[in-house]
């Protein structure tokens, strides 16, 4: 025992190098006791049948292991290194990382409660409309959760250091982190948030919605408090403000329903018959499985000096299937016509010239 306080005064050579491996043979023991109870738990789940926690575990490892560390740091610098020159450096850096990993570890569980909501969403049901809205406002409230945890614990780390104990006493002000968003919400990145809290709670739009933008068709792919991804439908992306969907007009073919009517129009000579038209498109549909047997219909909609417009609707459970759909009754009633009433396609008169 003499010894182990003659190594570990002041005066010792060894005190330094003795207090450094020790430090990390005591982290290194804390790791495998991590490790063992980790491993019991993760044997819990399996006898449980809910591979869900398993993962939300997995996830909140690292940020634990470094809120171990930072706890350890600063008892070993309590105990050992008080009469050290660097005591004060090393007590604000063992604050900050106990801070920062504190944040790390709110942000984890935030994202693992999120993931674990999400994963009770069937959003492969055909009719998801309300998974996607419940997807959508869990997808936005994370982020702006995430925003608020950030500010928050920044304002903590600031108050660590007395020249900037001023500006984290600030941003935790009576008003606290809400308000000051809400104060600043001029600026144009803060206001984007608040977009983005309005559209999780109007929802004007949800991911997975068929949408078009600036003459673009394609999904909603990625919703976040700033931006949204819209995959086109040549696999492009779309980046669009969150901002955008509040202030422009935009089409949503899936606000409501995802059950769409589909168009596809020919011009025809006025000596087409059209109920043969009407009997092979009932034909065409009837062995289409994209066709949800809704809506089935021919009608002449317009008649010009030379030909008439025949208009004929479909319908189809989504946008994509729809859009198939429309392909093959086009390419069908076509060849059909082509084959059974030659020369009944619209064509222009174009005068003789007189000799």
């Amino acid at each position: 025992m003499d010894q182990l306080k003659e190594l570990i005064s002041n005066d010792s050579v060894w005190r330094i190098p003795f207090v450094i491996l020790f430090f990390i043979l005591s982290f290194i023991t804390i790791y495998f006791i991590y490790n063992f109870i980790e491993k019991r738990l993760k044997r819990h789940v399996v006898k449980t049948n809910k591979p869900l926690n398993d993962v939300i575990i997995s996830f909140l490892r690292a940020p634990v292991l470094w809120i171990l560390f930072s706890i350890l740091l600063s008892i070993y610098n309590q105990l050992f290194m008080p009469a050290e020159n660097y005591f004060e450096v090393l007590t604000n850096i063992s604050r900050i990382l106990l801070i920062a990993s504190l944040g790390w570890f709110t942000i984890k569980v935030v994202k693992s409660l999120s993931f674990y909501l999400q994963n009770k969403l069937n959003i492969e049901d055909p009719n998801n409309l309300e998974a996607r809205k419940r997807l959508t406002q869990l997808k936005m409230f994370e982020g702006i959760l995430i925003a608020v945890i950030v500010v928050l614990f920044i304002s903590i780390s600031l108050m660590t250091f007395e020249a900037l104990k001023n500006i984290g006493v600030s941003l935790l002000a009576s008003a606290g982190v809400i308000g000051v968003i809400v104060g600043l919400a001029a600026q144009r990145s803060v206001g984007q948030i608040l977009s983005g809290l309005q559209i999780a709670l109007t929802q004007p739009l949800r991911l997975d919605d068929v949408v078009i933008v600036e003459g673009e068709w394609g999904r909603v792919e990625e919703i976040t408090i700033t931006y949204v991804v819209v995959k086109i439908w040549d696999e492009r992306r779309l980046v669009v403000p969150i901002d955008y969907f509040l202030t422009k007009p935009f089409q949503n073919w899936t606000r409501a329903t995802s059950d769409i009517l589909g168009t596809v129009f020919l011009f025809v000579s006025y000596d087409l018959p059209v109920d043969p038209l009407r009997q092979k498109l009932s034909e065409i549909l009837s062995e289409n499985p994209n066709w949800d047997k809704r809506v089935c219909n021919i009608q002449v909609t317009d008649s010009k000096e030379w030909y008439k417009v025949l208009r004929i609707l479909v319908s189809s459970a989504d946008s994509s299937r729809n859009w198939d759909l429309k392909v093959d009754v086009r390419e069908k009633m076509i060849d059909f016509i082509n084959r059974e009433f030659p020369g009944s396609f619209a064509r222009l008169p174009i005068d003789e010239k007189r000799g």
